[in-house]
Order: C-alpha cells, then structure tokens, then sequence
C-alpha cells in the first residue's frame, strides 16, 4: 500500500545473477525516480559508463553499445534531459565538426528506508555552471 509520501514512488525490476529484484523508488525528488527509471535501460547506462573518462562520438557509441546512431541519439537526449550527460563540438583539421558527448553523473546512491529506497543522484558540475556561479558569487 502507498502513502501519501509514496506518490513518487517507482517500481524498477532488476536481475543480478538472474535472481529478480524488486526496488522501489521513494524520493522527495521526482528527478531521481525519473533517473532510476531512465538506467533501467542498458544503452543508457553503457553511454554514461562509456562517457565517464573520455568524450565520445555518437558514431563510436553506436559502435561501442552495439546499436543504431539513431538509439544513441535517442538515449542521449534523454539523458540530455535528465542532464547527465554534456556535448562539446570538436573541429576537424579539414574543417568538419562533430559532436562528442560526456557523462555528468558523479554518483548516485541508495539508502533504504522503511517505505522503500530514496535515490540521490549527484551530477559533475559543468564548466558553464561553474563559470556563472562564479560570477553570481562576485
């Protein structure tokens, strides 16, 4: 049964060595149902594990993940979303540009409660957002 502080709360299935895993999700912070939600999938997660020491390319995602580009975008705007991951545009000796992606998530941690688990996600902080919280802070 739910209680009121349980309207966030959210279901995820997991399987670790094949034994099923129910967690539920019970935040204060919509996001982090919304994020636990989002690294139910596996491309997902495999384009922040991939992003985390180095900006990629969504064509070497694709290759890495074993998907389509058209998947990785996908995957990338809603991680984008959710900002967890970055773009940089990167140009080419010959003048081409692409973009490369990286992960912001720093971490996300689980405690258990009595109604369920509460996920904290703790995202890297940009260079932007560094920049203008310098300059508020002058």
């Amino acid at each position: 049964m739910e209680s009121a502080g349980q309207s966030q709360a959210l279901r995820l299935g997991y399987s670790i060595k094949n034994l099923p895993l129910q967690i539920q999700v019970v935040s204060e912070d919509p996001d982090a149902a919304a994020v636990a939600a989002l690294l139910e999938d596996d491309t997902a997660r495999r384009i922040l594990l991939e992003t985390r020491t180095q900006p990629m390319s969504a064509e070497t995602l694709s290759d890495r993940c074993g998907v389509s580009p058209s998947t990785v975008y996908r995957r990338i705007e809603d991680l984008r979303e959710h900002d967890l991951i970055e773009s940089q545009t990167r140009l080419e000796e010959d003048g081409h540009h692409y973009e490369v992606f990286s992960a912001t998530l720093e971490q996300i941690v689980i405690n258990a409660t009595d109604d369920g688990f509460d996920v904290k996600v703790t995202r890297e902080e940009s260079m932007a957002d560094r920049f203008s919280r310098l300059v508020e802070e002058m």
